[in-house]
């Protein structure tokens, strides 16, 4: 068994046909199809279902499919290990960002220009999305990096650097009846959130977590009446009278009374996260110590 009949293996399942793969790898189709053939012989199965208009891989193949490109990452890490010792860093970096991380104060996309400029070889991808599906893929191993709102503390085998830890405050127009009621109120218990329509961030993210937790141990079920993908969002939409909005309380909030909600978890908090259990590549480590170090924590 060879390591490049592996990655053929692995291209003609992802390109679900030997043609697309044998371009991608720029190879004979014949040629890729013989060294798969041959690979199937050695094992003494057949690893992939020919029959139909596409190319899919049989039960065999199905299993066979993750060691094989686990070998394949083993083996890149190693390359990459040697370069990065000889100077020669290279490699890609997947990165998960929350809405709206590259306009915040601490300068994503700033930081990023700078590792590109140190490290040009070092292909960098950008993904946004929500926290908990970021978290997931974090764990498979389909993002290096990802930058995240959290509800409680670092899962199991993932590492946290946290860069925003904020009250979270409900952001209201001037006369709403709630903000009429708690006037003068140091803070807003999450009970008074009942029955109010509410503006809060999707379902995933750490900010709605830590909301949806408080009102169900108050006894109540949120009415989200609004959703929106950012904080900003949110308060434009409160400006309008839609309903109040739960933020983290990043600033005055210019035409929105706001209250802190009255509870030491309700924290609106954003961390870098990374895999804290197994290898790590060179060109990720890299990223992540310069983010570590430059975005700074806790606010």
């Amino acid at each position: 068994m060879e390591l490049r009949q592996l990655r053929y293996f692995v291209a003609v399942v992802e390109e679900a046909g030997f043609t697309r793969a044998a371009e991608r790898l720029h190879l004979a189709q014949p040629g890729l199809s013989a060294q798969v053939r041959q690979l199937e012989r050695e094992l003494g199965q057949p690893l992939l279902d020919r029959s139909g208009r596409s190319v899919r891989p049989t039960e065999v193949g199905e299993a066979v499919l993750p060691y094989a490109r686990a070998a394949l990452a083993a083996v890149d890490g190693v390359r990459q290990t040697v370069e990065e010792y000889t100077g020669l860093l290279r490699g890609r970096v997947a990165v998960g960002l929350v809405p709206g991380t590259l306009t915040h104060a601490f300068d994503m996309a700033g930081r990023l220009a700078d590792f590109h400029d140190a490290h040009p070889q070092v292909e960098v991808t950008l993904t946004e999305d929500t926290s908990d599906r970021m978290l997931a893929a974090l764990r498979r191993g389909e993002l290096d990096l990802a930058v995240i709102g959290i509800a409680g503390d670092a899962p199991p085998g993932v590492g946290l650097h946290v860069v925003i830890d904020e009250p979270l405050v409900a952001a209201a127009v001037p006369g709403h009846p709630l903000f009429v009621e708690y006037d003068g109120a140091d803070g807003l218990p999450p009970a008074a959130l009942r029955g109010h329509r509410l503006i809060g961030l999707p379902r995933g993210t750490g900010v709605r977590g830590v909301l949806e937790q408080l009102c169900t141990e108050a006894g109540f079920r949120p009415h989200i009446a609004f959703e929106a993908a950012t904080p900003d969002a949110l308060c434009r939409l409160a400006a309008r009278g839609l309903g109040v909005a739960v933020v983290p309380g990043l600033g005055p909030r210019p035409g929105l009374c706001t209250l802190p909600v009255a509870d030491a978890r309700a924290r609106g908090r954003v961390a870098l996260a990374w895999r804290s259990e197994g290898p790590v590549p060179p060109a990720a480590r890299e990223l992540l110590r310069r983010l570590r170090e430059g975005m700074g924590g806790g606010g």
